[in-house]
């Protein structure tokens, strides 16, 4: 169950196709990929001396070397441990002793970063070598949650828990072929990176933008050089391509899958009548990578549903539980719990938060939401993120999605301060489009939510902290409202 029988198949089937490309320009066809692929493998056993099993870190921008390598680690037996180009110096040092990295890889804009990195080409060999078996429990990517209350854990990936979440995607996504084009703006350390997987296996091209990272304009000239074009983005870069001067309805443009954060209604109407019926949102973690639920196409062309993150993806089981581990009914709310061959084997080396994650055989995600009665998740929260007031919750969503119904609103996030008598109140970061006074957005949410639920202060802001994923800092807000 090797992970880079993918490539292998796809390169038998369609030598002849491109397989990677820069901009507009393929540049490695599939018989030159699985090549290189094979004599990396080659080298990285017999140059470098790794050993079956042990772990090689990837700290690069988006480039083909980067898949290149990436195959390589499977096909020599090794687990990839890929890191976002955009760390601290400090967070891959952490990384690359956390994982007990053998060897790391870098581009020559992280090399002042990783001291220790080499080069890519530095792994080439000189003879092609016959794929190394994998059991479907071999690790095959360390995955390396964002840390935003924490140090990061390494979510332990299986050449299992990726097949199947190359089947999932090609079950409930899109059906792929030659003739498709994955354009990849976001890191390949995360989920475009992850599905690049699906795209590989049905002989798709895998395009790596002539900048190696996200630009609007850049993206829609992408979606009009290549057909059948799809490509994962967080909704902040959804958003962004909504902004941006060049925007224009693709011709080319097959699916844009979003996720990692939530993607507000109203940002998701602007995008349906921008993209049309192209989108389809995901939610998943990193210890069930990109795999828990999808709200599919035929959702945003009827515009339905959209306030939620859809329903269960083939073959995954989703419920939500109290705080005894209980199943509760429908329309209660608590902490999603998901079970599939996609949920991770455990953390790295910490089987403290490995037993309390996987407790009873399910994956407990941290995640407030409800289930309806037709199966459609609605996410309220990550539990940390409730405020509770006087008693009662508060889910700042909620609150969220209210105040960017005004045009003025470009983005804003909602956190918890404390309050001598309340216990908590609400505070409204809000980053405007145009001027916008706190009467009117006092106005729009007693006309829409709960009187105790309204913001007791807002604070406009120019930009609001986000990780390097593109996820709300909320823990640096509620530093801020602490000084």
């Amino acid at each position: 169950m090797n992970l880079v029988h993918l490539l292998l198949r796809s390169a038998r089937w369609l030598p002849e196709r491109p397989a990677l490309a820069v901009g507009a320009r393929p540049v490695r066809t599939y018989r030159d990929l699985a090549r290189r692929v094979a004599l990396i493998s080659s080298g990285l056993s017999k140059k470098l001396k790794l050993q079956r099993g042990e772990r090689v870190a990837l700290a690069m921008r988006n480039c083909p070397e980067y898949y290149e390598l990436l195959f390589a680690c499977w096909h020599a037996g090794l687990t990839a441990v890929p890191m976002n180009a955009k760390l601290h110096p400090k967070e891959f040092a952490y990384i690359l002793e956390n994982s007990g990295a053998k060897r790391c890889f870098v581009t020559p804009d992280l090399q002042a970063a990783v001291p220790a990195g080499i080069a890519p080409e530095e792994a080439l060999g000189d003879e092609e070598r016959p794929p190394a078996d994998a059991r479907p429990e071999d690790p095959a990517w360390l995955f390396y949650t964002s840390g935003t209350t924490g140090v990061p854990k390494g979510a332990v990936l299986t050449h299992r828990n990726l097949f199947f979440q190359t089947q999932a995607y090609l079950c409930d996504i899109d059906k792929l072929g030659p003739q498709d084009a994955i354009l990849h703006a976001a890191p390949l350390s995360h989920g475009s990176g992850l599905y690049g997987l699906p795209h590989f296996a049905a002989g798709a091209v895998s395009v790596i933008p002539e900048s190696g990272h996200f630009d609007a304009e850049e993206m829609f000239e992408l979606m009009e050089r290549w057909p059948n074009s799809s490509f994962f983005a967080a909704p902040t870069m959804v958003v962004r391509l909504l902004a941006s001067p060049a925007a224009r309805s693709p011709r080319n443009l097959k699916t844009i899958a979003y996720g990692g954060a939530p993607m507000y209604v109203a940002d998701c109407l602007r995008a349906i009548e921008l993209f049309g019926p192209r989108l389809y949102q995901l939610y998943g973690q990193g210890e069930s990578p990109m795999t828990i639920t999808g709200l599919p196409q035929s959702a945003h062309e009827q515009r339905v549903h959209l306030e939620t993150c859809g329903f269960a993806r083939t073959g995954v089981e989703v419920k939500i539980f109290d705080e005894h581990d209980r199943e509760l009914p429908p329309g209660e709310p608590g902490e999603i719990v998901t079970r599939s061959d996609c949920v991770m084997a455990g953390y790295w080396q910490n089987p403290e938060a490995t037993a309390r994650t996987l407790r009873g055989g399910w994956l407990h995600t941290g995640d407030v939401g409800s289930l309806d009665e037709q199966g459609y998740l609605t996410i309220m929260d990550r539990s940390k993120d409730l405020i509770i007031s006087g008693g009662a919750n508060i889910y700042p969503r909620e609150i969220e999605e209210v105040l960017l119904k005004h045009p003025a609103v470009l983005e804003c996030s909602v956190v918890g301060r404390r309050h001598p008598e309340w216990g908590e109140e609400v505070v409204a970061f809000v980053v405007p489009r145009e001027d916008v006074s706190v009467q009117e957005l006092e106005k729009l949410c007693l006309e829409n939510i709960a009187r105790f639920k309204r913001p007791r202060e807002y604070r406009f802001v120019d930009a609001l902290p986000k990780n390097n994923y593109g996820k709300v800092l909320k823990t640096e807000l509620r530093k801020q409202l602490a000084t």
